[in-house]
């Protein structure tokens, strides 16, 4: 669920309320322009908050509470985002990508572009305002250390001269990533040297197929070992540029993927220029694979069981590349409303009770009110913006903690466990309460608090003065 799917449904909601019983659309647009408009409902509605100051505390302090946890998770989930972004746009993918696959027979394919120079001619030409193109090789291999243990996983081939950003994503401990500009060297995860039992120059045995079907090996030297990012890095590693060539026996003008960096990741943007480079490619005599939002990796199954031979290209972009842990960030988001409604259920009984006693304590004022002329919609306008009230005050309180919590936490620099940065894709605990998420979480729980106080709002509304005037309290 979006920052913008979210304000949709708060600013929306009284319309499905209105479309769902339309026998209450009259009463209802006259109880909210009462509400926004007469300046008496929100002045009865504070002076009614300030005279149960107790409550006020109560009933505050826990909905501050539900928004504190829920921008706490939001923003768990947006520093998940952020360093999804930048190490994808990295690691794997740039922010458009240009790859494909090459057959020489119909059940045997490799991730190769051919001729990629004149495809990136066409990039240029269609895609003036991009920032730089980076080609990278991609292959799956079995790697097998001196020990006899043996692992698969992608490896990429750089050119770590041309590669301005990866230094300053990686975080290496043990060598140095500049080694990678010898032929037959190697970069590794932390992980993946433990499980291969190797450290700093130690040597390993790459196997792979070629695009023609011949098993080919190369011996290389482990040169740097970077910490661990996440899932992303327990499936790709690093190579030497030339020496992946020399493996997959390919020659200089055929690459693994053209990555395209935009001033942007905006994924409307990328879209629209992923439809435009591919106008371009097919007027360009090139043939193009049916659109698939996958990592390349998960589409060589389907690759191989169809019946053309030659070349094709792809075109993703990079949430596509890292389909399989963006997941993880959309789960957050969820878990973060979840938690929150589960928690504004809690919180809600509380509410109504504390409304419902209100009301009972008011009936006699009530009763006058409705007696010297006050229209029903006007006495339920006026509830409602009591717990409106309620829950912006609150909401906006809890807001301004949780924003300084997340000051807090970001400062401690906290270490996490292996197993949280495995799905946090850090090292360290951060936390990111963007304005728009902020604005989101306030509006979502006003939203929700305002809804729980719309029943016995349209209670009070309904009793009737001479009823109300002899109630004894």
């Amino acid at each position: 669920m979006t920052p913008r799917q979210v304000l949709v449904w708060i600013f929306f909601w009284p319309v499905l309320l209105f479309v769902a019983a339309p026998r209450w659309v009259p009463f209802m647009a006259r109880m909210v322009l009462d509400m926004l408009t007469k300046v008496t409902v929100w002045r009865v509605a504070f002076l009614n908050l300030l005279q149960h100051r107790r409550r006020l505390m109560v009933l505050g302090s826990s909905v501050a509470f539900v928004t504190i946890i829920m921008m706490t998770l939001l923003g768990i989930a947006e520093a998940m985002n952020r360093t999804l972004v930048e190490s994808s746009t990295t690691l794997m993918s740039g922010h458009v990508n240009v790859s494909g696959f090459y057959k020489v027979t119909a059940g045997q394919a490799a991730p190769v572009v051919t001729r990629y120079k004149n495809v990136v001619d066409v990039i240029k030409k269609t895609v003036p305002e991009h920032t730089y193109i980076v080609q990278r090789g991609r292959g799956w291999a079995k790697i097998i250390s001196d020990s006899g243990t043996n692992k698969m996983f992608g490896l990429t081939g750089i050119d770590v001269k041309s590669e301005t950003g990866l230094a300053s994503v990686l975080k290496i401990k043990e060598g140095k990533i500049e080694a990678l500009e010898k032929p037959g060297t190697i970069m590794l995860f932390e992980d993946q040297a433990r499980d291969l039992e190797v450290k700093v120059g130690d040597g390993l045995t790459i196997q792979a197929p070629t695009p023609r079907g011949v098993n080919n090996t190369l011996d290389v030297t482990v040169v740097a070992i970077a910490q661990n990012m996440g899932m992303m890095s327990q499936f790709s590693s690093f190579i030497n540029e030339k020496s992946l060539r020399q493996l997959y026996q390919l020659n200089d003008d055929a690459t693994g993927a053209l990555q395209v960096y935009m001033p942007t990741t905006d994924l409307a943007v990328l879209r629209k220029t992923q439809d435009k480079l591919r106008e371009a490619l097919t007027a360009g005599g090139y043939l193009m694979m049916e659109e698939d939002p996958r990592a390349f990796f998960f589409k060589f199954e389907n690759v191989t069981r169809e019946a053309w031979t030659g070349q094709k290209l792809d075109i993703t972009n990079w949430k596509d590349e890292v389909n399989f842990v963006a997941w993880t960030v959309d789960l957050m988001n969820f878990l973060s409303f979840f938690i929150a409604i589960v928690f504004m259920g809690v919180v809600g009984v509380g509410i109504m009770i504390v409304m419902w006693i209100s009301i009972r304590e008011r009936t006699r004022e009530i009763g006058t009110l409705r007696a010297i002329g006050m229209q029903r919609p006007m006495v339920c306008a006026t509830f409602l913006a009591e717990g409106s009230l309620l829950g912006l005050t609150s909401t906006v309180a809890g807001a301004v903690l949780a924003v300084g919590l997340a000051a807090i936490i970001n400062g401690a620099n906290i270490t996490l466990p292996p197993g949280f940065q495995f799905i946090l894709m850090s090292d360290h605990l951060n936390v990111f309460p963007t304005v728009l998420w902020t604005v989101v979480a306030v509006g979502f729980i006003t939203s929700v608090i305002t809804a729980i106080s719309l029943i016995p709002s349209a209670i009070a509304a309904q009793l009737k003065p001479v009823t109300a005037m002899q109630h004894v309290g």
